[in-house]
């Protein structure tokens, strides 16, 4: 048999279990008021918090008045009359009918009746964190044991409250973390697509992805400025905006974000935006961030995020801060990305004029002289007016216009070899290979093992890249290696294709360019076919 002291104990000892294991501060509170009125018998219970300074109450939950009772009474306590002797004496406080304390204020008018009270102080790490109220205890007035009774439950919530503290002070460091972490990946996977030099498009489209996900947003939209517009460049998730619409810096909240450099957050979008949504693709989107893409001062375009999550709340300033910070990296990574096409334009362009002079010298060098020697020989034959002498000009003359149509015909060549367009890659380099022993007496080795198929061909820019880099690459051993031999390996297997020419020559020094840009164009190529 269990005696009434035993029940007791091993009822709080119940109580103890159930507080502690829950984490929710909200629950926590809730559950101590109701095991209060349920361990001491009382009709109404409550609980203060007290506030930063501990000369008040912040907060003052209550269990046994019904709602409509409760606005009847109006504003709640803030830590006066009895409730206040508690706040600055924290020690139990046991009466028979509150109304006699000294400090009594006495009641409001719609306030019921109560006259019993105990209360209890609840004490976290030695530190007074708030106070349990009991009040009209349903049969006599409060006893040694009720007071007992409230004063373990209230040890008993101590530690569920710092529990629940502890708990929601490692959840918000988890979320931190989480937070940091994903802000970490994002500006990763742009340094690496920098350190990759994508195309600006392919760079655009890895950012409107990371910085949806960043902040959890239905919709991002990426617009660049162009002159007075800004014009959207690519989007992620539900928008369906289309590429070059074009949206005034001037009439819009966009172009606001734009000139101040200052991002927003926006609750009302149809109300701020000024401009139709459906313009972004996101015409039922209810709010917005804007953030502005800065880079060393010039700001460049702006990232518009719509709608965060399924719900569609209102972005918090925590996801302000983490694409602030993102938009910062995808700037930097913009102006990088254009530097770079610029540049591989320029060098193209380069590139292309420095061919044009090397096909002009040919032409010069080899062809004009021997078209200019070819009128010399004719128009001294003509001027002696001998029919041997005309013969013999006439024969030489036939020599010369076959050398140049010769010439001419190499030049056709290597500007465009009808091989590679009617036999394919292989048999066009075989006949470059070719071309370059019978003029220059080079002994060549090749290997050349494209594809699986005698009918297999590659697409059209890749055959053309490879030919001009084994074009080129001949070229340089012809007139700068004083080589006696050389070996050409062109094979292509899962997937990949190696281009490998290799000489006996004297060598070369790669930073050299001497004004040329054969190195520079045949890395151009292989980068514009992703090699």
């Amino acid at each position: 048999m269990v005696n009434e002291e035993e029940s007791w104990v091993l009822r709080l000892l119940e109580v103890g279990r159930a507080l502690t294991q829950e984490l929710d501060q909200q629950v926590v509170l809730e559950r101590v008021l109701e095991m209060a009125r349920e361990v001491t018998g009382a009709r109404y219970a409550a609980l203060g918090v007290l506030n930063e300074h501990g000369d008040g109450l912040e907060r003052f939950l209550t269990v046994g008045i019904d709602d409509q009772a409760r606005r009847a009474i109006g504003d709640e306590p803030r830590g006066r009359g009895v409730l206040g002797e508690l706040i600055e004496h924290p020690e139990p406080l046991r009466l028979d009918d509150v109304g006699d304390h000294p400090r009594s204020y006495g009641f409001p008018a719609a306030h019921p009746p109560m006259h019993s009270f105990l209360g209890v102080p609840i004490v976290i790490r030695g530190k007074a964190w708030g106070n349990l109220y009991l009040t009209e205890k349903q049969v006599g007035s409060f006893t040694q044991a009720d007071e007992e009774s409230a004063v373990v439950l209230a040890d008993w919530a101590a530690i569920a409250i710092e529990n629940s503290r502890l708990y929601e002070r490692s959840e918000h460091r988890r979320h931190e973390i989480e937070q940091a972490f994903r802000e970490l990946e994002a500006t990763r996977d742009v340094a690496v697509a920098i350190a990759g030099e994508v195309s600006l498009d392919r760079l655009l489209e890895l950012i409107t992805k990371r910085g949806r996900a960043l902040v959890g947003a239905r919709s991002l939209v990426i617009m660049l400025r162009e002159g007075d517009d800004l014009v959207v460049q690519t989007t992620a998730g539900h928008a369906d905006a289309t590429r070059g619409v074009r949206v005034p810096v001037a009439e819009s909240a966009c172009g606001e974000v734009l000139k101040h450099r200052r991002s927003e957050r926006i609750s009302d979008l149809p109300a701020r935006l000024r401009i139709p949504a459906q313009e972004f693709g996101v015409a039922d989107a209810l709010t917005a961030l804007l953030v502005p893409m800065v880079h060393r001062g010039d700001a460049l375009g702006i990232l518009a995020a719509f709608d965060r999550g399924e719900a569609r709340d209102p972005f918090n300033a925590d996801d302000e801060r983490m694409l602030r910070t993102f938009a910062a990296n995808a700037a930097t990574a913009v102006a990088l990305a254009r530097s770079v096409e610029s540049e591989r334009l320029q060098t193209s362009l380069a590139a292309a004029d420095a061919e044009r002079v090397r096909w002009a010298r040919e032409l010069h060098d080899e062809t004009l002289q021997g078209l200019g020697a070819l009128r010399v020989l004719l128009s001294s034959a003509l001027r002696r007016e001998d029919p041997e002498l005309g013969r013999r000009a006439m024969s030489d003359a036939i020599e010369q216009i076959e050398r140049e149509i010769a010439n001419l015909r190499a030049l056709i060549t290597e500007l465009r070899p009808a091989a590679l367009d009617e036999l394919g890659l292989g048999p066009a380099i075989e006949a470059l290979l070719d071309r370059h022993h019978e003029q220059g007496g080079l002994q060549i080795e090749a290997d050349i093992a494209l594809v699986a198929g005698e009918d297999a061909r590659l697409g059209g820019e890749l055959e053309t890249t490879v030919y001009r880099l084994v074009q080129e690459a001949m070229t340089n051993v012809v007139k700068h290696a004083r080589a006696s031999n050389a070996r050409v390996c062109v094979a292509g297997a899962s997937g990949q294709l190696l281009i490998e020419v290799r000489d006996d020559g004297v060598g070369f020094d790669p930073g050299a360019r001497e004004g040329g840009f054969g190195l520079t164009g045949m890395n151009e190529r292989v980068r514009q076919v992703g090699g």
